[in-house]
C-alpha cells in the first residue's frame, strides 16, 4: 500500500495520541521527537511490505516459467500463498 508522507503524518499522529489517551504510553520525549519516530518506523514497514510484494511476484514468476507457464494455475491464490510464506520467513504481520 502507498501512502503520501502526509498520510503517514495523520496515522503516526493518531496512533501517537490512541496510545497516549488508552495510558499504555507516558511520553519522555518531546512529543515532535516521538512522532518522528512513530513516522520512520511506519515508512519502514510500508517499504517492507512493499519489497515483499516484489519478491513474492518475482517468484511467483519463476515458479510458473519452470512449470511451463502454469496453465490452469490460481495466479492469485498462489502469490497469497507465496506472500503469506515470505511473511513467515522475514517475520512480517500482513
Amino acid at each position: 500500500m502507498r501512502l503520501k508522507e502526509e498520510q503517514i503524518a495523520r496515522l503516526a499522529e493518531h496512533v501517537l495520541e490512541d496510545l497516549t489517551k488508552a495510558g499504555l504510553i507516558t511520553l519522555k520525549k518531546e512529543r515532535g521527537v516521538l512522532l518522528a519516530a512513530v513516522k520512520t518506523v511506519i515508512a519502514a514497514d510500508i517499504k517492507a511490505e512493499e519489497a515483499l510484494e516484489r519478491d513474492a511476484e518475482r517468484l511467483l514468476e519463476e515458479s510458473l516459467r519452470s512449470m511451463g507457464g502454469g496453465t490452469g494455475i490460481d495466479r492469485h491464490k498462489m502469490l497469497r500463498m507465496i506472500k503469506e510464506k515470505l511473511a513467515r520467513d522475514r517475520k512480517i504481520v500482513l
